[in-house]
């Protein structure tokens, strides 16, 4: 709810500082005294359009504080959570401008665009007879509003739910087709390429074998002349087999005086003379196994390049040309069989489509039953409201398939007609001002519990009507007053009477200067004004006892 508002500069008003109650709060004053100042310097902190002119003659700038509990409603703590805006249990937001232009706007001392101020009042306050597309006069909120008042949550997830799950199925369907269709405008080359992959058969990591080889074939002549070498270097003129095997000689005749003593060093020479002759028959086997036949080495060029070729083709590394096969036999196997898996996903969608169907239908049968019992509590409320020849419907229309939602398939508005022989039509197109308010009221009052804003101000609601049905609306006022804060500026004695907190808006003239005030009435003030507001400018004895008697 509203807790204060503090105006500095606006227009007539110079200093304004006002405290809120909750309940049904009042505002009056004579024409002209300025209560729509008020309205205006409410509207700055709610996101109205911040003009140069409403600066106070002679003032450099204008501010509007307004403090606020918080709603802490799951959508405007998630809006306050997506702009980093810490809040605690109040909100106050601050506005200025200056005649230079310059405009600041701060949320609990953090600054924040016109764009977001706007977003943010309407959670905090619902003004009637200003904002003509604010609320419940914007037909986009319909369906959010019956939905609210028709309390069937199960029967919104469900639907949501469904058409999740209908879209995710649809999805994977159309991807399984084009993938399909962009398979077969390749089949004829994926079977070329499998055949032309599978005549090679590349093995992974053989490229680099390959090359060792065509390393090997092209210089085996020198490799051959080096092992040469190194054998003859072991067998021909030291030889090393029989060095070792004299040295061992002569370890054996030294150990048969000692005992065995030279044991280890006769192994070692032992375990040398073994080596070397590993060493000899190596050597021996890598030169023969060394070809010297350049056929091979053509050989293995032709499949190095080959290779290579179609790694190129493919746009792969030679590695990886193996997988590139499978990957090639996947996707025609894809097309052979792909028909099957589509019916499959084609099957599944129309499932998941006939369940979203089945609960959109059942969120039609709950809206078009909530339409029906607001439509009877509203037209309840317009014959005392001096309404009676007018209608007011809930529309709830099924759109066509390219119009469905996860919020169904309707499209929820109001319409009104206010006179027999009148069409029906938009609520904010047809009704006049003060037939708007009316029909506002009357929707507040059975909308209540289920639109969560906490203060909702009605402008001209009385206009053009008195006496019994003024006291009706009075009345319906009080009741809304009950769920939430309500704020009315009013002409008609018979609602101020019944306000839970009574303002009185005033002109005065000083020195030239025109200035507005607003007063908080006690209880024998609120008896004087509402007399006033009965009897004009001398107020009688009468007026002051029928004032009496609308209070109580």
């Amino acid at each position: 709810m509203l807790r204060s508002l503090n105006i500095r500069n606006v227009v007539l008003i110079d200093k304004l500082d006002i405290d809120f109650e909750p309940g049904f709060g009042v505002l009056t004053g004579e024409t002209g005294a300025g209560k729509s100042i008020l309205l205006d310097s409410l509207g700055l902190v709610l996101g109205k359009r911040a003009e140069v002119s409403l600066i106070r003659q002679g003032a450099d700038k204008l501010s509007v504080t307004a403090i606020f509990d918080n709603p802490k409603t799951a959508e405007f703590s998630a809006l306050l959570a997506q702009n980093d805006l810490d809040a605690g249990d109040e909100i106050m937001i601050k506005r200025s401008l200056s005649t230079s232009g310059v405009g600041k706007i701060f949320i609990n001392d953090q600054p924040i665009t016109a764009k977001l101020l706007k977003d943010i009042g309407k959670f905090l306050v619902e003004i009637h007879g200003q904002f003509d597309n604010q609320g419940l006069l914007n037909p986009a909120n319909h369906m959010g509003v019956l939905d609210g008042f028709g309390g069937y949550d199960n029967l919104l997830k469900q639907t949501s739910a469904s058409w999740d799950a209908y879209c995710l199925a649809s999805q994977k369907r159309r991807e399984a087709e084009q993938n399909i269709a962009k398979a077969k405008e390749d089949e004829d080359n994926l079977r070329h390429w499998i055949k032309e992959l599978e005549q090679i058969s590349p093995q992974p990591g053989e490229i680099d074998s390959l090359l060792a080889r065509r390393q090997e074939l092209m210089h085996a002549e020198k490799i051959i002349d080096n092992l040469n070498y190194a054998y003859s270097a072991l067998t021909n003129g030291k030889d090393v087999a029989s060095a070792l095997r004299s040295a061992q000689a002569g370890i054996d005749k030294a150990n048969s005086y000692v005992a065995g003593k030279y044991d280890d060093i006769y192994a070692s020479l032992d375990r040398a003379l073994i080596e070397v002759g590993d060493t000899l028959e190596a050597i021996e086997s890598a030169s023969s196994d060394i070809s010297l036949n350049s056929s091979e080495q053509e050989s293995i060029d032709s499949r190095i390049f080959a290779l290579k070729d179609l790694a190129r083709k493919h746009g792969v590394a030679v590695d990886d040309l193996s997988h590139k096969l499978d990957d090639f036999r996947q996707e025609l196997a894809s097309i052979e069989m792909g028909e099957d898996g589509l019916n499959y996903l084609r099957q599944q969608e129309q499932t998941e489509k006939l369940s979203y169907i089945a609960a959109a239908n059942g969120l039609h049968q709950a809206r078009v039953a909530a339409a029906q019992k607001l439509d009877k509590q509203v037209m309840a409320e317009l014959p005392p409201l001096k309404m009676d020849k007018a209608k007011f419907v809930t529309i709830v229309e099924q759109k066509g398939e390219s119009g469905w939602s996860k919020t169904g398939f309707d499209e929820v508005y109001f319409s009104v007609a206010t006179n027999p022989n009148s069409p029906q039509g938009p609520l904010n197109k047809i009704a006049s001002g003060g037939e708007l308010a009316r029909f506002m009221l009357a929707l507040k009052v059975n909308l209540a519990q289920s639109v969560n804003i906490p203060t909702m101000i009605f402008d001209e609601v009385d206009a053009g009507i008195g006496g019994a049905v003024a006291q009706a609306v009075g009345e319906r006022l009080a009741r809304l007053g009950q769920e939430v804060q309500v704020l009315v500026v009013t002409h008609a004695p018979q609602v101020a009477a019944l306000g839970s907190s009574h303002f009185k808006v005033e002109k005065h003239n000083e020195n030239d200067i025109t200035t507005t005030t607003v007063k908080k009435l006690s209880a024998p003030e609120r008896k004087e004004e509402i007399a006033r507001m009965l009897a004009g400018e001398v107020i009688t004895d009468e007026a002051r006892a029928a004032a009496v008697k609308l209070m109580r």
